[in-house]
């Protein structure tokens, strides 16, 4: 349905918000279940070092361009121009939808504190949507076959699951088979967000792509993650200069 191009070997889809809901929309009525993942430049980072992290990412149904840095590198690069769709901004996108079009929804992952407080602000925020259940990501190996038959039992269309990456594209990669729900969103820390627990950047650094920075100041345990967006930015400018 989009274009699908590769940023240093990895699959990002050419895809804005509007056809993204329209793309959920539809995988609802579909046949088999879909997977959305989000690209930035550490997940691409972590592909290029994990053959079946790429794998898994290669059979995703929709892949959205999340990071400002895959944006940057793709115009770079020569592979035209992408619009950035934060999967924050995607959840509850979708959750708006679900409420208008009476579609349910699960979530799975977080403390359970921010899964209980996402569930009450998602409820607040878009009256009549169904939440089919829900359940916090503390779940042993052991309890998954109970969560499966939770999850399918509870009729959800959408499932969002928070667990963090990459454990939480390993997870949908193990179970999303098993399970009868249509779309899966992984969303990383968007309970939390959704909750309040963790703020977004003022607009003003959004608009300015420095969401990233504002992150990093306000998180200073994330600085250990950085060397992945310096292997990202070292790759791009290599690969511009012919060197990669």
């Amino acid at each position: 349905m989009f274009e699908r191009i590769e940023v240093l070997g990895v699959p990002i889809d050419r895809v804005n918000m509007e056809q993204s809901i329209d793309w959920v929309d539809q995988t609802i009525t579909g046949d088999k279940p879909e997977v959305i993942y989000s690209l930035n430049s550490e997940i691409v980072v972590m592909a290029q070092n994990n053959p079946l992290f790429l794998n898994l990412l290669r059979d995703g149904g929709l892949l959205i361009p999340d990071g400002i840095g895959v944006i940057v590198a793709a115009k770079w690069l020569g592979l035209g121009l992408l619009e950035q769709v934060p999967g924050c901004e995607l959840m509850p996108a979708i959750c708006e939808s679900a409420a208008r079009k009476g579609y349910s929804i699960f979530l799975f992952g977080a403390a359970p504190d921010v899964n209980v407080k996402a569930q009450e602000v998602l409820r607040e925020r878009f009256p009549g949507i169904c939440i089919a259940g829900a359940r916090d990501g503390y779940v042993k190996d052991e309890e998954m076959p109970q969560l499966i038959n939770e999850i399918n039992s509870s009729g959800a269309q959408v499932l969002f699951v928070a667990l963090g990456c990459p454990r939480q594209e390993l997870w949908v990669e193990k179970y999303l088979p098993l399970l009868n729900v249509k779309v899966c969103q992984v969303v990383g820390g968007t309970f939390d967000v959704i909750a309040g627990t963790v703020k977004r950047a003022p607009l003003i650094f959004r608009k300015m792509n420095l969401e990233w920075f504002y992150r990093l100041a306000s998180q200073p345990k994330r600085i250990f993650r950085q060397t992945a967006l310096i292997k990202f930015v070292s790759q791009v400018a290599r690969k511009r200069l012919g060197l990669f």
